[in-house]
C-alpha cells in the first residue's frame, strides 16, 4: 500500500526531526533535481496513470547504490530513515512504502542506458570544474554476473531441468525422465574420490549426462504440439548449441538465463577467469571523479574500448559545458592507439631518444599517478556493487556500472561536506574560546 502524498493528521515535518547540517541534507540541496526531471521527462508518456515522481525513484536508486542495498532492502530502510526520505523529496515523515520494488525494474526499462547517463552527469555536476578536465585516467575491469561457475555438468543438468519443465507445461508424457540416473551421474562427477581410474569414470558419466540431455530434448521437440512449437523452438535450439560446445570453441555460452555473459581472463593469480562483461572506467586526475563507465559485450581488446568510452564521456560532460579531454593516460593494454581524434593516448614505453630528460620524467610521473585508478576500481567493487551484478541482461550491466560510478562521485562529495562541517565547527570553537579568554582574565 502506498503512503499519502499530502500531510495528514498527526504527521510530523521532517525539518523538525533532522539536523539540517547533515551531509545527506546538504547534498540533497546541492543536487539539481529540476534539471534531472527535465532530462528524464521525455521517457514518460503524457497519458495514463501518474508515475512515481522522478526525484523519488532516482533518489532511491542513488541511495541503493550508495549504501550497496537491494531493491527490497532500500525500500525497507527508507521507511526507517528520515534522512533518506528528505533526500528523495518528502516533506512529512512517511510510515508506508513509497512504491513497490518492482517499479525499479520498470524505471530501468523505461529510461535505458541513455537515461541513467543523466544520473552520472548529475553526479559530475556537483564537482565544479571536473567536467572540463583536459586529462583523464582510463582502465578496464570485469563486472561479474550473478551466475554460478559454469561447468559442462551444470549446464547439462540445467538443460535437463528446463526440458522437463517444458514437457510438463506442454502436457507431454515422456518415455523416461532420467531423474534418478541424473542424480547418480552428478554424484559420480562431483563427489571427490581417490578411487583408481576415477577420472575416466567421471568423463564417462559426463558423456552419459550429455547423451540423456540430448535424448530428452529430441523427444520433447518431436512431441511438441504445433500451437507451442513456435514459442519453445528458440529455447530448444539454444539448448542444442549448448550441448554442441567443445573446450576450444569461441563465443561459448556460460549460462542459460544470462547467455550474453563472457569469459574474461585478466591475469589474476587468485581468479584466473571471470564471467561477466568488460567495463571501461574513466576518472579525472585532480579529484578522481568518474566521468565515464562504458560496458562492452564479449572480450574486446583494451585499446578498442578507448574510443567508445570517450564518446560516452563526451555525452556525459557536454550538458555541463565540457568536452573531450586532450589526453588519456592508459596502461600497456592500450598499445597501438596513440591518437583518437584530437585526443592523445599516452601509454608506458621506453620513450623516444629525441625526448629530453625532463619530458621523460614528466611522463614517468603521469604513468605512476595512473595507478591511482586501481584503488578506485577496488572501491567501486567493494562498496558500490560493481563486484557482482544482480540485474539481468545487457541493460542491467550498463545500469549497474553507471550507477556505481555515480554513487562513487556522490560519496566523494559527501566526504567533502563532512570535512567542511568539521572544520567550520573547529573554527567556531576556536573563536568562542578566544572570546571567553578576556572575560576569564586569560591571555
Amino acid at each position: 500500500m502506498l503512503g499519502r502524498l499530502g500531510p495528514g493528521k498527526g504527521e510530523i515535518r521532517l525539518e523538525t526531526l533532522l539536523d539540517m547540517n547533515h551531509d545527506l541534507v546538504v547534498l540533497s540541496k546541492e543536487l539539481d533535481w529540476k534539471w534531472l526531471e527535465e532530462e528524464l521527462s521525455p521517457f514518460y508518456a503524457d497519458q495514463g496513470r501518474p508515475s512515481v515522481p522522478i526525484r523519488k525513484i532516482a533518489g532511491l536508486l542513488i541511495l541503493k547504490q550508495l549504501f550497496n542495498e537491494s531493491d527490497e532492502s532500500v525500500i525497507a530502510r527508507w521507511i526507517e530513515n528520515p534522512y533518506w526520505q528528505y533526500f528523495t523529496g518528502e516533506t512529512y515523515f512517511q510510515k508506508r512504502k513509497p512504491f513497490d520494488p518492482t517499479d525499479f525494474v520498470l524505471f530501468r526499462k523505461r529510461v535505458g542506458e541513455s537515461g541513467v547517463e543523466k544520473i552520472l552527469t548529475l553526479s559530475v555536476k556537483v564537482h565544479k570544474g571536473e567536467e572540463k578536465a583536459e586529462m583523464v585516467q582510463m582502465d578496464t575491469t570485469v563486472q561479474e554476473k550473478n551466475i554460478t561457475y559454469p561447468t559442462d555438468q551444470k549446464l547439462a543438468s540445467k538443460i535437463l531441468f528446463w526440458t522437463r519443465r517444458i514437457a510438463k507445461h506442454s502436457e507431454i508424457k515422456l518415455k523416461q525422465t532420467y531423474d534418478k540416473e541424473e542424480k547418480r551421474l552428478r554424484r559420480q562427477i562431483t563427489v571427490p574420490s581417490r578411487q583408481k581410474g576415477i577420472e575416466q569414470k567421471r568423463r564417462a558419466a559426463l558423456k552419459r549426462l550429455r547423451t540423456i540431455a540430448g535424448r530428452l530434448m529430441r523427444e520433447v521437440e518431436s512431441k511438441l504440439p504445433d500451437s507451442l512449437r513456435g514459442y519453445y523452438a528458440p529455447y530448444l535450439l539454444f539448448f542444442k548449441d549448448l550441448l554442441k560446445q567443445k573446450r576450444g570453441d569461441k563465443n561459448k555460452y556460460y549460462s542459460i538465463h544470462e547467455p550474453q555473459v563472457s569469459c574474461i581472463a585478466k591475469g589474476k593469480t587468485h581468479k584466473k577467469y571471470e564471467f561477466g562483461c568488460k567495463v571501461s572506467v574513466s576518472r579525472t586526475v585532480k579529484k578522481g571523479v568518474i566521468v565515464a563507465m562504458k560496458c562492452f559485450e564479449g572480450n574486446p581488446y583494451d585499446g578498442d574500448t578507448i574510443e567508445p568510452t570517450l564518446e560516452q564521456l563526451e555525452r556525459i560532460v557536454k550538458p555541463l559545458g565540457g568536452e573531450r579531454p586532450k589526453k588519456v593516460v592508459y596502461d600497456r593494454g592500450g598499445k597501438g592507439r596513440s591518437k583518437i581524434g584530437d585526443t592523445q593516448v599516452l601509454t608506458p614505453s621506453r620513450g623516444s631518444s629525441k625526448m629530453s630528460t625532463k619530458e621523460k620524467k614528466i611522463l614517468r610521473q603521469l604513468f605512476r599517478s595512473r595507478a591511482a585508478i586501481e584503488p578506485t576500481i577496488g572501491h567501486l567493487k567493494s562498496d558500490f556493487g560493481l563486484d557482482r551484478n544482480f540485474l539481468s541482461g545487457t541493460l542491467g550491466d550498463a545500469f549497474n556500472a553507471l550507477m556505481a560510478g555515480a554513487a562513487y562521485n556522490f560519496k566523494i562529495r559527501l566526504r567533502e561536506i563532512r570535512a567542511l562541517i568539521f572544520y567550520l565547527w573547529q573554527d567556531l570553537c576556536y573563536l568562542l574560546r578566544r572570546l571567553e579568554a578576556p572575560i576569564l582574565g586569560l591571555r
